[in-house]
């Protein structure tokens, strides 16, 4: 999974937590940054679901509609480095 913008807000805020309290602001932000993560996470996990079940009936061309659907909200994996 790529990292989304959200989630580099959160990882911010949560370094910032660990140094000092958050103002009202930061943590308003924090909670919609969890917020939003969560989301993502439910609509991947639903998506995961329906590709299981597309794959169990056969269906290729459903199975490969969600998989776009997954690599659209989850990005596609980094490349790995030539050594």
């Amino acid at each position: 999974m790529s990292l989304l913008p959200i989630h580099e807000r959160l990882a911010e805020l949560w370094t910032v937590r660990s140094k000092r309290q958050l103002s009202a602001e930061e943590l308003a932000d924090f909670e919609h940054c969890l917020a939003v993560n969560a989301m993502i996470c439910r609509q991947v996990a639903n998506l995961y679901n329906l590709s299981l079940l597309a794959s169990m009936t056969g269906d290729t061309e459903w199975q490969h509609d969600i998989c776009r659907k997954i690599e659209r909200l989850t990005g596609t994996p980094p490349a790995s480095p030539q050594l």
